[in-house]
C-alpha cells in the first residue's frame, strides 16, 4: 500500500506540475494550445479570404470579357446580316434583269 500511495502522489505531482502556469510566459499549456489553435484558425481564415477575393476578381473579369464578347458578336452579326441583305438584293436585281 505504501508503494501505491507513493505512485499516486508522484502522479498527482506530475499532473499538477504540467498544469501550472509557466513562469516565463504567465500562461499554462492549455492556454498556449488554445492560442496556437486560434492563431492557426486566423491564418487559415486569412488565406481563405485571399482566395475568395482572387476568385471574385476573376469572376468580375470574366463578366467584363463576356460583355465585350457579346458586343463584338452582336456587331459581327449585324455586319453579316447586312452582307446577306446586300447579296439577296443583288440576286433580286439579277432575277429582275433576267426576266426583262
Amino acid at each position: 500500500m505504501n508503494r501505491t500511495s507513493i505512485a499516486i502522489a508522484l502522479l498527482a505531482a506530475t499532473l499538477l506540475a504540467g498544469c501550472k502556469q509557466s513562469s516565463e510566459t504567465g500562461v499554462g499549456p492549455a492556454q498556449q494550445a488554445g492560442k496556437a489553435i486560434d492563431d492557426a484558425g486566423a491564418k487559415v481564415a486569412g488565406k481563405v479570404q485571399e482566395q475568395v477575393e482572387k476568385a471574385d476578381a476573376a469572376a468580375q473579369q470574366a463578366r467584363e470579357h463576356a460583355k465585350e464578347a457579346t458586343e463584338q458578336a452582336r456587331g459581327n452579326l449585324d455586319k453579316a446580316t447586312e452582307a446577306v441583305g446586300k447579296k439577296v438584293e443583288e440576286a433580286g436585281e439579277k432575277i429582275q434583269q433576267a426576266a426583262h
